[in-house]
């Protein structure tokens, strides 16, 4: 008799949320590649310096990008330059919210807070329910039930995937639960994550979201064009593509339900701009298994455990060469999934690998 795979539910309030608490996976204690402490601590010491230049490099390069296309709006030049404006807006705020969500970019704590919050709006995110939404994504990574995170279950929702190219279903996500929020609610999911004591904020947030959405809906009615959208709002659409392309190579297609961030997480040799793009959070397995490490130092954390590590994808044409066949093969078989290969030099062997995908004759 053939066998049959019973569907996971990747809920937060469902049966393998009972299951990944009852089998002690969530809270877990996760592996963590041998290194000196006295060079972890090196790595993790902050500094305002690097984050500076670089945050004014990025709101220099989207004030230019914004000016010039308000200047050539009209006409073709003016594709490229909000070509640049949306990725800069609707791209390089994704990796500047989370890095800053972990505190970790800026010594000084207001400029963290600063550019969380305003990378936030750009992404669609609202601040209080991402910050909590990752906080649970770095306790339970991949772990089915617990991580509100997966950008892609098993089997993968292939037509979403390809509408968030430009944002389309996360997108509408997004708004949905905005204007959720704006009436003072959560969802059940929520509310597994959201402490009663910051929901206050959620709700101010997200009221505060829709009052500016309007006013540029407004603007746009007043000046009978669509400009004022094009600077706010419309750039996490057309310009998000990079964020669903770099999301991707994080997690997608590898194991669920293990403690071991080598095995559920890439590591992806980048150019210098998307590099840049992303703050190298190319660099996902270091950043998992130690998150307290500012982005600036994950190069010289990623050469100070590879010999623990299995080896990074030197392109991110290679990750995606594993992954769209993967993904494609997950439709019909969501039981598999790529196993990462530790090298002969890795001090431990993996632990605690996937073993609770429920299957029924």
């Amino acid at each position: 008799m053939p066998v049959e795979i019973t569907k996971r539910d990747y809920s937060l309030v469902g049966l393998d949320t009972a299951a990944a608490i009852a089998s002690g996976l969530s809270a877990a204690q996760w592996y963590a590649c041998p290194i000196p402490r006295k060079n972890l601590k090196e790595l993790m010491k902050r500094s305002d310096g690097p984050a500076i230049r670089d945050t004014a490099i990025w709101l220099s390069a989207l004030v230019t990008s914004g000016v010039l296309g308000y200047l050539t709006w009209g006409t073709w030049w003016a594709v490229p330059c909000f070509i640049v404006y949306g990725v800069l807006y609707g791209s390089a705020s994704d990796s500047r919210w989370h890095e800053c969500g972990h505190g970790t970019p800026f010594k000084t704590r207001w400029m963290n807070d600063a550019v969380y919050h305003i990378a936030s709006f750009m992404l669609l995110h609202e601040p209080t329910v991402w910050r909590w939404s990752h906080t649970r994504h770095h306790t339970d990574t991949i772990i089915v039930g617990r991580d509100p995170e997966i950008a892609a279950p098993r089997p993968p929702d292939i037509p979403g995937i390809l509408l968030d190219i430009f944002t389309l279903k996360r997108g509408a996500k997004a708004f949905r639960n905005i204007i959720i929020h704006a009436v003072g609610r959560l969802t059940a999911e929520e509310e597994t994550f959201i402490p009663e004591m910051e929901r206050w904020k959620v709700f101010l947030v997200a009221r505060i979201y829709v009052a500016i959405y309007a006013a540029v809906i407004a603007a746009c009615f007043l000046t009978r064009s669509i400009l004022p959208a094009m600077y706010i709002g419309l750039p996490s659409f057309y310009g998000g593509f990079f964020t669903l392309f770099f999301g991707l190579t994080q997690h997608a297609g590898l194991s669920e339900d293990v403690l071991d961030h080598r095995l559920n997480s890439r590591t992806v040799m980048m150019n210098p701009i998307f590099r840049f793009i992303y703050w190298n959070m190319n660099y996902h397995v270091e950043h998992h298994m130690f998150p307290m490490v500012p982005y600036h130092a994950l190069p010289k954390l990623h050469a100070a455990i590879k010999a623990d590590c299995p080896p990074p994808y030197p392109s991110c044409w290679a990750a995606y060469r594993e992954i769209i066949p993967t993904l494609l093969r997950q439709v019909k078989d969501p039981t598999y999934y790529v196993v990462r290969t530790l090298p002969s030099s890795a001090k431990a062997v993996p632990y605690n690998h996937e073993t609770r995908f429920v299957t029924a004759s």
